[in-house]
């Protein structure tokens, strides 16, 4: 049964056309991994999964800040910053103690820290899958990342200052109209996409989605089987399904 990849159903969302023509790497940092997937002269031309996302940065602030699962969580969202240098030297978050022990403190610097260096590793890694692929130095797009760790703040400088190439947050905004500022977010960059995708007309559909694949790999409406249909009649529960969950 035919599924559609979600870097693809991200870059429906957050890629222009002009983008994936003039090459562009779309970084899709969700929990448990981070797609990548390198788009030039508007074919898509590399994918990859790289086992590491918000999950793995959630697990080191547990470790490092022996904190609760759910205290490192609200940390990194809400405290949470990719370059240590960033933070404020002396700002101090105070977090509730266990059974009656006295409130912990943790410095946000600190915080900063251990997020930095996770985000490192998995930027070095997407840096790696553009090198291999042989698109390094060929993407004017740059780098677009999206999904629920496109969220911690300087996340972009840090992609900039590893990869040495320009970088943007992707935001679905242009595909919302008046819609909830919420629904912005690049976090449902992915489920957008999705829901853009089923109400795509079919032969629109068809056109792009085989535009995007390696001459070997162009198929005939006839030959799909239904691809597009079923891809339609899915997206409307998988919307559902991301929109369930706001964790990075």
């Amino acid at each position: 049964e035919n599924l559609i990849l979600e870097p693809l159903a991200s870059s429906l969302s957050v890629l222009s056309d002009e983008e994936k023509e003039a090459g562009v790497c779309l970084v899709d940092i969700g929990g448990g991994t981070t797609d990548v997937a390198i788009f030039h002269d508007n074919i898509i031309r590399h994918t990859a999964v790289i086992p590491f996302g918000g999950n793995i940065i959630t697990s080191d602030i547990k470790q490092g800040c022996m904190v609760l699962t759910h205290q490192a969580e609200s940390l990194k969202t809400k405290f949470g910053m990719a370059i240590a240098e960033e933070a404020k030297e002396n700002e101090i978050i105070t977090i509730p103690g266990l059974r009656n022990r006295p409130p912990k403190e943790i410095s946000v610097k600190n915080l900063a820290s251990i997020i930095e260096a996770r985000m490192e590793e998995i930027i070095e890694l997407v840096h790696a899958e553009i090198i291999s692929a042989g698109y390094e130095g060929k993407l004017s797009g740059g780098i677009v990342l999206t999904g629920g760790g496109a969220q911690l703040s300087c996340v972009k400088q840090l992609v900039e200052y590893v990869t040495g190439m320009d970088a943007r947050i992707g935001y679905p905004n242009e595909h919302l109209g008046k819609s909830s500022g919420e629904l912005k977010s690049p976090m449902y960059a992915t489920a957008i996409g999705l829901v853009l995708s089923g109400f795509m007309a079919l032969d629109d559909r068809e056109e792009r989605y085989n535009q995007m694949q390696p001459d070997g790999r162009k198929r005939s409406a006839r030959d799909n089987g239904g691809f597009f249909k079923k891809i339609m009649e899915k997206t409307k529960l998988l919307l559902v399904d991301d929109l369930d969950s706001k964790d990075y």
